[in-house]
């Protein structure tokens, strides 16, 4: 090949390898951006008056006095609506039964809408549900509730040959003339002084139990859950591994039989992860009839083993192949045993390589949610102490979020938690793998001296 041809084609491939490293980039922001937006949102906001009460009644945190001050001034900056409210109500009772009937279904409208942005209204009995006990706690979920106020929506559809399509009519046009018409202008431009919002910084998101099925407090059942379910499965996972890679490396003789062993590790490696899952319900909850048959921690931990198993063996053989075969012929021509040879001459060498796969493996297991569905994950649940991991389900960070996403019933007010679960879950992984290759530096430091 000519210089001048070498040169154009070094230059090419050179502008490739650029173009497809910032491609990658450009393809992580894209991705990576809306979830690192909304999860920090899951951890500082404006927070109203509601949520600090929220806090204080759930979970003793805050300034009681402070609140108390609080609370009695954004009940002054209420008083109005409730005192609108109350001459209507009075309004209606002169009415006729039929115009009475007629106007109490807007009415009803009109204070639920009021209950979901303020919380229960005067003189109605406190709800059993920690949603209905408040207000909105979240300044940008407390404008889209005003709007419901303000706005009602009506279908409109101007051709018959087209779908409907809604359009949001002024709800003050169904009160023109009566006591309750001042009440959204009212609601309008004093709702900040109702709700008192101020930004808040809220680490216990991460540390808190959850209320009310997410609807307030933190995710940490899901954290520790998914630490639990992870660390497990690496328990399990990595003695076999690394065992069976010795044992095919350093003992088993290249014929067929370990031929096709290998090359069931290898389509092991690529089976769909809800075969896996399927695996530990037939097997462990089954068959083995581990806690009874229930779900539990250990039954998901074996279950996410199995799934990185042929990972860890994979890596681990490459690894041991990869040391020199000097450092293995001096030990033996010493008068080391084979054993002696591999366990303290060839496994440490090989370690950094063994660490590798591990590292994957954990961000693998981290973020499985197939194979935990039937063996170990619960939409809700408390914080597990580690004794109980043995006969407890538990709920876990991948399972929680598909499970708020799509089942919820107030999923979309709790996209904050939805979004602060996935970035606590990025997080976590790559907390692990930064501990994993921390290790594995310090490792590789420590041999080469």
């Amino acid at each position: 090949m000519h210089l001048a041809t070498r040169k154009i084609a070094d230059r090419a491939f050179t502008s490739l390898g650029v173009f497809s490293t910032l491609l990658v980039a450009a393809a992580l922001l894209i991705l990576l951006l809306p979830i690192v937006v909304g999860g920090v949102g899951a951890y500082c906001f404006r927070g109203t008056v509601e949520f600090r009460r929220m806090l204080l009644e759930n979970f003793a945190r805050g300034d009681q006095a402070g609140l108390a001050a609080e609370l009695e001034q954004a009940r002054a900056a209420r008083q109005p609506v409730f005192d609108a409210l109350a001459r209507y109500e009075a309004e209606l009772s002169g009415l006729s039964p039929a115009e009475r009937r007629a106007r109490r279904e807007p009415l009803n409208e009109l204070k639920a809408a009021l209950r979901e942005l303020l919380g229960p209204l005067p003189d109605e009995p406190t709800p059993m549900l920690p949603r209905l006990q408040y207000g909105q706690t979240r300044w940008d979920r407390a404008k889209v509730k005003l709007e419901h106020v303000l706005y009602t929506t009506e279908w409109v559809q101007s051709d018959p040959s087209q779908m409907a399509r809604p359009v949001l009519v002024p709800r003050v046009d169904q009160f023109r003339g009566t006591q309750l018409e001042p009440v959204f202008d009212v609601l309008a431009r004093d709702l900040v002084a109702m709700l008192r919002p101020r930004w808040t910084f809220y680490p216990s998101f991460l540390t808190d139990k959850s209320v009310d099925v997410h609807v307030f407090g933190g995710i940490w059942a899901e954290v520790l859950g998914t630490l639990y379910l992870t660390l497990g499965a690496v328990l399990f996972a990595v003695p076999i591994g690394v065992l069976s890679a010795i044992y095919l490396v350093e003992y088993a003789r290249e014929n067929a039989v370990v031929g096709f062993i290998r090359s069931c590790i290898s389509t092991l490696a690529g089976v769909p992860s809800i075969v896996f899952g399927l695996f530990g319900l037939a097997f462990f909850l089954n068959t083995l009839q581990l806690n009874g048959g229930q779900r539990s921690v250990l039954a998901g931990a074996l279950t996410l083993a199995l799934l990185i198993l042929p990972v860890i063996i994979r890596a681990a053989e490459e690894a041991i192949r990869a040391v020199p075969h000097t450092f293995k012929e001096a030990s033996l021509s010493l008068g080391a045993s084979r054993w002696h040879t591999v366990l303290n001459v060839v496994l440490p060498a090989a370690l950094p390589g063994i660490l590798t796969g591990i590292v994957i493996s954990m961000g693998r297991a981290a973020g499985e949610t197939a194979p935990i569905i039937f063996t170990a994950a619960v939409s809700v649940g408390q914080p597990l102490q580690v004794w109980e991991t043995l006969n407890h389900a538990t709920p876990a960070l991948p399972w929680n979020i598909y499970n708020l996403c799509t089942e919820h019933e107030a999923a979309a007010e709790i996209r904050h938690v939805q979004y602060g679960m996935v970035l606590t879950l990025v997080a976590l992984v790559l907390l692990l793998n930064c501990a994993a290759i921390f290790l594995r530096a310090r490792v590789s430091r420590r041999l080469t001296g």
